[in-house]
C-alpha cells in the first residue's frame, strides 16, 4: 500500500490523459474462497466499462472494491491517482470522487424524493441547504423526474426509485460512477428508463463501470467489455469486436447461453 506521502505525490500529479481508475493485481478472499485473483484493468475519464459474467464471478464485489465498501487482500486500486485502499484515506473524501448505485434502491421511506436526493451533501458534506435544494432539482430534472419532487418511494415505480437513487448519488459530483446490476430488480417496463438515464450521463461525458445483463445496452454504451469468470479476466475488447468475434471458449459459450 502506498504511504500518504506518496497518495498526495501521486494524486498532485494525476492528469486526465492517465487513467482515473486503474486497478492492478487486486486480489479478494471471503474465507478460503478468493474472489478475485489478479485482476488488472485501466479506465479513461469518459469511458464506459461494461463487466459481464456469471453470478459469483467477483463483478459486484470488484465494484465494491473500487468504492473501498470491500477492503482488498492484495493489489492496488486507484482513483484519480489516489489509493483507494490507503488506510489513511478519508473514505469521505472517496465517496465524493466514486459514486455508486445498487441493485436494492435504498432510499429513505420517510423523505420525498428530492429529499432523498439532498441528504448526503447537506449532512455528509455539510453544503449550503439552497444550494443543495437548487442542485437536486436540476438532478431530478436530469433524471427525468421532474414533477415527482415531493412524492415519497412508496408512491414511485421500481424505476422511478431506481433514478432517485441516481440523482442521490450525482447530488455528490462523483468523477465515476458504478452500476451495480442496476435494473436487476426492475418490472420490464421500467428497464428502458433507467437505460436512458445511464446513456444520458454516458453521452456527457460521465465516467461509468456497469456490472449489467443487459447485453444490447452494453453493446450499444460500452467503450470496452470485460469478462470475468472465476475471478479473472478471461477476455476484454471493445464492444463490436467483443460480441462479433470471442476469442476464448469460455465468452463464446457465456455469450451462447445469453443472447
Amino acid at each position: 500500500m502506498s504511504s500518504s506521502s506518496e497518495t498526495a505525490a501521486t494524486q498532485a500529479t494525476w492528469t486526465p490523459d492517465r487513467p482515473i481508475v486503474s486497478i492492478h493485481g487486486v486480489h479478494k478472499r471471503f474465507g478460503d474462497f478468493e474472489v478475485l485473483r489478479g485482476v488488472t484493468f485501466d479506465v479513461m475519464k469518459g469511458d464506459v466499462v461494461c463487466v459481464i459474467g456469471p453470478s459469483g464471478s467477483g463483478k459486484s464485489t470488484l465494484l465494491r472494491c473500487i468504492n473501498a465498501l470491500v477492503p482488498i487482500d492484495e493489489g492496488s486500486i486507484q482513483v484519480a491517482g489516489q489509493e483507494v485502499h490507503d488506510p489513511k484515506l478519508d473514505k469521505l473524501a472517496l465517496r465524493k470522487k466514486v459514486g455508486m448505485v445498487f441493485q436494492q434502491y435504498n432510499l429513505f421511506p420517510h423523505k420525498t424524493a428530492l429529499q432523498n436526493v439532498m441528504m448526503a451533501p447537506i449532512q455528509v458534506l455539510k453544503q449550503d441547504k439552497a444550494e443543495v435544494r437548487e442542485r437536486a432539482l436540476k438532478l431530478m430534472k436530469k433524471v427525468r423526474l421532474n414533477g415527482k419532487e415531493d412524492a415519497y418511494p412508496g408512491e414511485l415505480s421500481g424505476g422511478q426509485q431506481q433514478r432517485v437513487a441516481i440523482a442521490r448519488s450525482l447530488a455528490m459530483n462523483p468523477d465515476v460512477m458504478l452500476f451495480d446490476e442496476v435494473t436487476a430488480a426492475l418490472d420490464p417496463e421500467t428497464v428502458k428508463e433507467v437505460l436512458v438515464t445511464i446513456r444520458d450521463l454516458a453521452e456527457e461525458g460521465m465516467t461509468c463501470m456497469l456490472v449489467t445483463h443487459e447485453m444490447g445496452f452494453a453493446r450499444e454504451i460500452a467503450d470496452m467489455m470485460y469478462f470475468t469468470d472465476n475471478g479473472v479476466i478471461v477476455e476484454s475488447g471493445p464492444p463490436k469486436e467483443f460480441f462479433a468475434n470471442p476469442r476464448d471458449a469460455r465468452t463464446k459459450e457465456f455469450l451462447g447461453q445469453i443472447l
